[in-house]
């Protein structure tokens, strides 16, 4: 089993490989997210995020997940959706399960090492530079709340 984040690749949204081993020694905040939630809003508070602490070296990852049965069904429609409604410009996955013996490795390995499985869509994972789990959130903490912040701010 991997040790840290870094061990993983997932695909974007356009099917380009990423190898998360790119991302040692920057912090990390991973989402599960959807196209057709009641907290779909919170791609805007993850907008201002990526703005706000881009040049700090912040990598957010969007995976837009059906596993709630709120996605849209094709990759080119949720990139459509998250520019034209929000301008995201953080990095976002090709869709993927996120629970369940179909869930991506990285989120499998998420919950079988440090028992923690989005229990809906929007669920934040904070890793830390060296790809280990400092923090997760609910779906109902936003994304650019001072709960988030102030422990991006402390190790960045």
């Amino acid at each position: 089993m991997a040790d840290n984040l870094h061990k993983f690749t997932i695909n974007d949204i356009d099917g380009n490989l990423i190898n998360l081993n790119q991302f040692k020694g920057k912090p990390v905040l991973l989402i599960n997210t959807a196209s057709r939630c009641g907290f779909t809003k919170q791609y805007a508070n993850l907008s201002n995020l990526h703005r706000e602490y881009f040049k700090k070296n912040l990598v957010i990852i969007g995976t837009p997940s059906n596993s709630f049965r709120q996605e849209l069904d094709e990759e080119k429609d949720v990139k459509e959706f998250c520019l034209v409604n929000y301008d995201t410009k953080f990095i976002i996955s090709e869709i993927i399960d996120v629970k369940g013996s179909a869930a991506h490795p990285l989120y499998k390995w998420i919950s079988e090492t440090y028992g923690k499985t989005p229990k809906w869509n929007f669920f934040k994972y904070l890793f830390d530079g060296e790809g280990n789990l400092v923090e997760s959130w609910s779906s109902i903490t936003k994304p650019d709340s001072s709960q988030i912040t102030d422990q991006i701010d402390k190790i960045i």
